[in-house]
């Protein structure tokens, strides 16, 4: 979505790197640069306005002229102003105090509002709720069997007593839905309503009236991410019209240029709460306006990245790969290599994965290229394997990997590239397992390239020839005979004996179990 934005602004703060001093001549340039990325991006010109203002008065000021680093400073202020214009802190959604609370979904048609209750109720059930989704869209053909459908796929209840197609009032299903959901003991409603292909006082009155007949604890105006500058007078329309407390972007995967999201919360008001960003139920999170403008930086969504393996992955699954890869490299075998795959791939997309990862803004095109499908072939070389062949990849010889090609569809050579590749990563992992630290960066002391490194230098030490004068030779021998009786001294850290050798020392239990054998 914010692909052209990003490049845009990254070619821009290039133009600023290695100048010591930024004149107001550079400052001008680059918001004048900045100025047309946002339009470009479709952004509405106001906030473009009040945006390149406050970039302008805050780059000029003394934060900037008197930093070290100016650009970076710059950098910084534009990822701030950013985060304001997209909603500032993050908005959460608010509960009743005395359950259900209601939710109520409004739109125009083809926002997205059917399938986005679905991925709201799924979300809303992995945060421990129990939601029922209401079909109270009784005038497109078909939304409520649609709505059905996706209630079924996200594994939460739904409530449609009328069939829909012209036929049933909205209003008296909204206002029933509270009540049997009251019964049932489901703490959420989760309203889905109808739509119109454009504003008309007809979809304003029935939004109305279901907003009066449920008293929604929070209604979310549901807006498609695609449509641009109309976004915004959609949004301005119902805000005027029914009332909303927060925004959801549906469709922020699309390659639409992306100003709604950014022109949306600053025009209405009212925050952007939630993001959907696939076409699958689980491509639905909550919106961090601070994580968004980084990525619209290049500078990566790390704690997006963290929250989903934390979601992913269990601890107990963790410390028993760690465990196995502690007690050697063989341990590890491709069994445990596809569990893990496996496992990676259930947190999402891989191209959505690394386009999170700082930095990656570089290898835009590479990712954007990513075959998904290469996961599914390695799974299955690996699945056409026998089980001891898994477990000891060093016994698959020509004949063994003709057959393995052969059940699993591919070239040869890929299962040859398999298990190099897997040999390779099972080398790395057991490494960093045991302390080595990545291949040329000093690791703790005894251990990895420090350990190296503390050879050699002892091996030098051994060799150094003493003085061939008598004299001086006999005051050395005095001074080490003082050094040892003076017993170990501290080291640069204040540890006793850091100037013995590692071997010298007695570890704690916990210690010798997590080392590799002498």
């Amino acid at each position: 979505m914010f692909d052209t934005l990003s490049d845009r602004l990254a070619a821009t703060f290039k133009n600023l790197r290695g100048k010591g001093r930024l004149t107001e001549a550079d400052i001008d340039a680059t918001a004048r640069e900045i100025r047309i990325a946002l339009l470009e991006a479709d952004v509405a010109l106001s906030v473009v306005r009040a945006f390149i203002r406050q970039v302008k008065e805050r780059a000029l000021g003394a934060e900037v002229s008197q930093a070290l680093n100016p650009a970076q400073q710059v950098v910084k202020i534009v990822n701030e102003e950013l985060v304001g214009i997209l909603g500032g802190e993050t908005r959460r959604l608010r509960f009743a105090k005395n359950p259900p609370t209601v939710i109520m979904l409004a739109g125009l048609q083809g926002a997205g509002k059917t399938t986005l209750a679905g991925k709201l109720g799924r979300w809303l059930q992995q945060q421990g709720h129990t939601p029922l989704l209401v079909a109270c869209d009784l005038q497109r053909p078909n939304a409520v069997n649609q709505l059905s459908v996706v209630a079924e796929r996200a594994g939460v209840a739904v409530y449609a007593p009328e069939p829909g197609n012209g036929v049933g009032d909205p209003v008296r299903v909204a206002r029933d839905s509270v009540a049997h959901a009251r019964e049932k003991q489901y703490d959420v409603v989760v309203v889905d309503t109808a739509g119109r292909l454009g504003i008309d006082q007809e979809l304003m009155r029935q939004a109305a009236d279901i907003r009066d007949a449920v008293s929604p604890d929070e209604i979310l105006f549901v807006v498609d991410a695609m449509i641009g500058q109309d976004a915004v007078t959609t949004a301005e329309a119902f805000r005027d019209g029914v009332g909303f407390d927060g925004v959801v972007l549906s469709k922020l995967d699309g390659d639409a240029r992306g100003g709604a999201a950014l022109s949306v919360a600053q025009v209405t008001g009212k925050q952007i709460m939630f993001a959907s960003n696939g076409e699958k139920l689980d491509d639905f999170d909550a919106f961090h306006p601070d994580r968004m403008a980084s990525r619209i930086l290049g500078m990566g969504d790390m704690l997006t990245l963290i929250e989903k393996a934390e979601q992913t992955f269990s601890q107990q699954e963790a410390e028993q790969m760690a465990a196995k890869l502690a007690k050697g490299p063989k341990e590890f075998t491709l069994d445990d290599f596809l569990a893990q795959m496996e496992q990676v791939r259930k947190m999402g997309s891989l191209s959505k994965l690394l386009g999170m990862m700082p930095g990656m803004g570089q290898m835009k095109d590479q990712i954007n290229n990513l075959d998904e499908r290469d996961v599914d072939r390695t799974a299955a070389i690996i699945k056409s394997m026998t089980p001891a062949e898994r477990a000891e990849p060093t016994l698959i010889n020509g004949s063994r990997r003709a057959r393995i090609a052969k059940g699993s569809g591919v070239d040869v050579s890929a299962v040859k590239n398999l298990v190099e590749r897997f040999f390779e990563a099972r080398k790395m992992m057991s490494k960093m397992a045991q302390g080595g630290g990545m291949p040329g960066m000093p690791g703790m002391p005894g251990m990895g390239g420090a350990a190296r490194k503390k050879g050699k230098q002892q091996k030098k030490a051994k060799g150094k020839r003493q003085s061939g004068n008598p004299m001086k030779r006999q005051q050395e021998e005095k001074a080490a005979a003082e050094r040892r009786a003076a017993g170990p001294s501290g080291g640069a850290f204040g540890l006793p004996g850091a100037g013995q050798d590692a071997g010298d020392f007695e570890l704690p239990k916990e210690f010798r179990d997590i080392l590799p054998p002498k």
